[in-house]
């Protein structure tokens, strides 16, 4: 059987490599683009306006999921106030004296378990754990972990009960 054959009986792996980019996929590099953008919005101060241009241009939008991109930049310093009041009571430490990045990255997945109930729990906190081992420092997704396991019960209770039946 030619690898064209075998093609056709495995429709799970499209011959377009650019049709396998699905909406997680793209939701993923939203979020990627989006802590980094957060982060710059946390330490800088620029407007949202000016650092949702400079993404904008400096970076390839093709596979992103650009709705949900802005929605994330937008909604987290929205919702700031809502997002860091959810978070303090899973910290040990102040909010100031978390570690930018893992701040930016813990906002963003609490945003998601506050607003976005149609992605699971378990997909926000995975996409978070992944946020944290590609920006954050050397154990930082461990904290975020640990932060979001703790949240988790907070903002999805049902859900997590149902999970763990």
């Amino acid at each position: 059987m030619s690898s064209d054959d075998n093609q056709r009986f495995n429709p799970r792996e499209p011959k377009d490599p650019a049709a396998a980019k699905g909406k997680s996929a793209k939701r993923h590099e939203a979020r990627k683009l989006a802590t980094q953008a957060l982060y710059q919005w946390h330490m800088a101060g620029h407007s949202l306006n000016e650092i949702e241009a400079q993404f904008r241009v400096d970076n390839d939008f093709s596979d992103v999921d650009n709705a949900y991109f802005r929605e994330l930049l937008r909604g987290v310093p929205t919702s700031k106030d809502e997002i860091d009041a959810a978070l303090v009571p899973c910290l040990d430490l102040a909010l100031d004296e978390l570690d930018p990045v893992e701040l930016a990255v813990l906002r963003l997945s609490t945003y998601e378990m506050l607003k976005r109930v149609d992605v699971p729990y378990r997909v926000v906190i995975n996409e978070g754990i992944e946020l944290a081992k590609v920006f954050g420092s050397t154990d930082g997704h461990k904290f975020v972990n640990g932060v979001l396991d703790k949240l988790a019960p907070t903002l999805r209770g049902p859900e997590v009960k149902a999970h763990k039946r």
